[in-house]
This record gives C-alpha cells, sequence and structure tokens, in this order.
C-alpha cells in the first residue's frame, strides 16, 4: 500500500521534479512536476470530479487517486490491464494518462509509474542521463 510521502520521495527523487500547488481550480491538490514555467506535469493529485463520479455511478473508487502519463494508448491498456490500482476514466479517454488509486497501489509499482511518466515529459537529456546512471553498464 503506498502512500502520499511514497509518492512525495519517489517524485523528488527524480531529476527536475519539484511540488507545487495546482492552483487555480484546483487549489489544495498536490502535483509534482518538472521545473520552469513550461515544466509538465509528472504525477498529480486526482480526486474524483462530479463529473467522473456521474459517469462511473456505483463503479467509481472511494479512496484517494493519482494521476500519471504514459507514452502511449498501448501502454495505458498495459497497465490498466496489469496493475489493478490503475484505472480510466472517460475524461482521459483520448488522453495518455491514467488514474491511480494510491491506497491500492504496492509502492513497487507506484514508484514504475512514476519514473515512467517523468520519462514522457522530462527533457530528453535529462531522460537520457538519468537512464545511463541508473545502468551505467548497457
Amino acid at each position: 500500500m503506498a502512500t502520499w510521502e511514497d509518492v512525495e520521495r519517489i517524485a523528488l527523487s527524480l531529476p527536475l521534479v519539484h511540488e507545487k500547488d495546482a492552483g487555480t481550480g484546483f487549489e489544495g491538490w498536490r502535483v509534482w512536476k518538472i521545473e520552469g514555467a513550461s515544466g509538465r506535469q509528472v504525477v498529480w493529485e486526482r480526486p474524483m470530479r462530479p463529473s467522473d463520479l456521474k459517469v462511473l455511478g456505483d463503479a467509481a473508487p472511494t479512496k484517494e487517486s493519482i494521476a500519471v502519463r504514459v507514452p502511449d494508448f498501448e501502454t495505458k491498456a498495459q497497465r490498466i490491464a496489469e496493475i489493478a490500482a490503475c484505472f480510466d476514466i472517460p475524461h482521459f479517454a483520448t488522453y495518455t494518462g491514467l488514474l491511480v488509486i494510491l491506497e491500492d497501489v504496492d509502492v513497487a509499482d507506484l514508484q514504475e509509474l512514476v519514473e515512467e511518466s517523468w520519462l514522457v515529459v522530462a527533457p530528453k537529456r535529462a531522460a537520457r542521463q538519468w537512464l545511463i546512471d541508473r545502468n551505467p553498464t548497457s
């Protein structure tokens, strides 16, 4: 079972990532994103909105969720099939992101999801160096 502390630790361990409040309309939501004005979100708090609850009905999760990015729709489908804590909502149907029920994901899967999300949005040079540093023999 993962916690907000795990999300924070994993996200902030990645190069160029900082935490911020989501801001206008989403005050209080936690966001970890790439530094800079054009930096993209890596992982963020994503509560169910009223529109999500209406569409999902009884299937709507009642636990806290986060959103992460994946490189493509094939990977999105694979993660949802492989990791029971991962799910999709109609709002994300045309977006290569998915939702993760925080309490239901184990820390190893959370780390993999957050790192994969970071690789999607990180500057190419930083991503390449991070991959080299992780596995210098390949």
